[in-house]
């Protein structure tokens, strides 16, 4: 896949967001799941949160978009500022894409756009 402008990649977050949030409900339901004494099942539940969950992820991926982490969840949009190879990060919790950090510095070098 190719590299998203700052306007693709917002575009492709909005799109992206009710299933973001869905990763994020199906997580913390899988980990209650998990533990085996929960009001929402047992393993069949469990098994059916983890596909689900599985399926989602694949579809973040399938959009280019790079899924970097899972709690916190991270989805990273490869991209160029001023010709330097950048990653606009999202990071759960954000409702919009307002941050990026260069490829070779990570989540730490991470900067508002």
């Amino acid at each position: 896949m190719g590299l998203f402008t700052l306007d693709e990649a917002r575009s492709e977050l909005a799109r992206l967001l009710p299933a973001l949030d869905e990763i994020v409900r199906l997580r913390a339901d899988a980990a209650e799941l998990a533990v085996g004494r929960s009001t929402l099942g047992g393993l069949p539940e469990f098994k059916a949160a983890q596909a689900r969950l599985d399926e989602l992820m694949e579809s973040v991926q399938r959009t280019g978009a790079e899924l970097k982490g899972f709690a916190p969840l991270l989805v990273d949009f490869p991209s160029e500022i001023d010709g330097v190879p950048v990653l606009l990060c999202w990071l759960e919790g954000d409702r919009e894409l307002s941050w990026y950090h260069r490829t070779d510095l990570g989540f730490a070098g991470r900067r508002p756009l």
